[in-house]
């Protein structure tokens, strides 16, 4: 196992936190809707392009969320949560899931997952998640998911989002 030297520190940034967030936009991402239900059976959802496969056995995905997100403790204290991989026809929801002004489940069509967890109709895959374990680091918390049940829309396209547009037509 690697251990680091406890005395080497990173180098301070040479960049503006507006120019890392420019940079971190040039990688091209799916785009994600993370649901789950409150311990009082709120709906809670967002959108998310932090996505990422963590391992095929056991199946683990990650994500994160902003410390400071409103919804960090219905994601912090429940036992799962769904990860909604959003299709291109799928632009709005993404849209309306990252607005703080709107109810964002109004007239979403769902069903519930085996656990609760809201799945979003039309979504190219989702993956319901058992919260497996959470890491602090920075600003956000790190969510690994043990996922229990996924599916796919077969040939369906994916939403995408690079330098801070969507893009919903591409050849694959």
């Amino acid at each position: 196992m690697y251990l680091p030297d406890a005395s080497l520190k990173a180098r301070e940034p040479n960049f503006s936190k507006a120019e890392f967030r420019a940079a971190l936009g040039m990688f091209a991402t799916g785009v994600t809707i993370v649901t789950a239900r409150s311990s009082t059976g709120e709906l809670v959802g967002l959108t998310a392009n932090s996505f990422n496969s963590v391992s095929l056995a056991p199946p683990l995905v990650l994500w994160s969320l902003a410390r400071s997100a409103t919804s960090m403790h219905a994601f912090s204290t429940g036992s799962h949560y769904a990860i909604n991989i959003l299709g291109a026809d799928q632009q709005a929801l993404a849209l309306r899931f990252a607005s703080r002004d709107a109810d964002r489940f109004a007239g979403v069509d769902f069903v519930d997952g085996v656990a609760g967890a809201p799945l979003l109709a039309g979504a190219a895959a989702t993956f319901e998640c058992f919260n497996r374990s959470r890491y602090e680091e920075g600003d956000h918390v790190i969510f690994v998911g043990e996922v229990e049940r996924c599916t796919q829309r077969t040939g369906a396209s994916p939403l995408l989002f690079h330098g801070g547009k969507f893009y919903t037509e591409h050849p694959l």
